[in-house]
């Protein structure tokens, strides 16, 4: 079946191809995931092969390849091969990227892991921000923005970014809750209507719970937001508007603890975004805030008192001689 890039973004195809392909490769079928394996395995071979030469490469046909191409939203085996050489080529003059998706090993410099992890992150933030369709960030945020209720739902790692934008949303006036227990969060789903946002936050797109919720809150009339790596998941499926956010493991970290990064970047690109369409209320909220909450926070430290000298007198006239 055809991807429908419009839906997950007008950059679906043409962003990070090879990453994309890493994610999808999991939903795919036997005989395309062999095509995948051995693109990733060589992208800069597979994008000078023939369609016959990564045929037999992957142990599958020309027909393979062309479902392939298909599945990924491309017209055909050219389109796909001209896609691979630009990104190959485009990765290949960023040599500051030479360390993401290198093993950590055990006993490995905190210089390296730094240098490994920090890359990776900052690449994932990059490939999000290219792919992230920002018609569907401003259709999300026009619907938080008019809001009665908002309800955020992950589990795992997606719970701790479900109650940082909870964090958020609450700081401007926006009627927010976010939810990590299954049962709490189906009944508060029950509960929602039309006018109202359910947000489900799943990096696998495959967590039946988050599933579950986002299906609930839609069945009453709540408008339904998907955050995903796996545009093409159950919980995509169920969402009424899909936001994508990229991902990779490294050593001693999955996909799921590699995407917060990510996930944090897309709404906090939506919180940005409702806090101007409601910029009256959001600085009146700030300001009723920040005083909350002053008398809570210790004096700034001034610096030590120096030995007076001449150098540090403040310049004042100086009486004149006597004559």
């Amino acid at each position: 079946m055809p991807l429908d890039c419009t839906r997950y973004g007008h950059n679906y195809r043409r962003v990070d191809l090879l990453n994309r392909i890493a994610t999808d490769r999991h939903d795919m079928p036997e005989a395309l995931r062999k095509v995948a394996d051995a693109i990733l395995g060589g992208p800069a071979d597979a994008a000078r092969m023939t369609i016959v030469d990564l045929a037999e490469r992957s142990g599958t046909s020309t027909a393979t390849i062309t479902r392939f191409c298909r599945a990924l939203g491309f017209t055909g085996y050219a389109e796909l091969r001209v896609a691979i050489a630009t990104e190959t080529g485009r990765v290949a003059q960023q040599t500051w990227e030479t360390d993401i998706g290198q093993e950590i090993l055990p006993d490995d410099s905190l210089d390296r892991v730094l240098g490994v992890v920090s890359a990776n992150d900052i690449r994932l933030i990059q490939q999000t921000r290219d792919q992230l369709d920002l018609a569907v960030v401003d259709k999300v945020a026009q619907a938080v923005a008019r809001a009665g209720r908002v309800l955020l739902f992950g589990v795992s790692s997606s719970a701790a970014v479900a109650s940082e934008m909870e964090y958020r949303l609450q700081r401007i006036g926006v009627p927010t809750w976010s939810r990590s227990d299954a049962h709490t969060a189906l009944t508060d789903a029950a509960l929602l209507g039309q006018g109202d946002v359910a947000i489900g936050i799943s990096h696998s797109g495959r967590t039946r719970e988050v599933i579950e919720v986002l299906a609930e809150a839609g069945s009453h009339g709540a408008i339904t937001v998907a955050v995903t790596s796996q545009p093409r998941s159950p919980l995509a499926e169920v969402a009424e508007l899909v936001l994508t956010t990229a991902s990779r493991a490294t050593s001693f970290r999955s996909e799921g603890f590699a995407a917060i990064h990510s996930q944090l970047l897309v709404l906090d690109v939506v919180y940005v975004s409702v806090a101007q369409r409601t910029y009256e209320r959001t600085k009146q909220a700030f300001d009723v805030t920040v005083r909350a909450v002053a008398g809570h926070r210790l004096p700034e430290q001034r610096p030590p008192e120096q030995h007076l000298s001449e150098q540090h007198l403040p310049q004042q006239g100086l009486p004149e001689e006597e004559s």
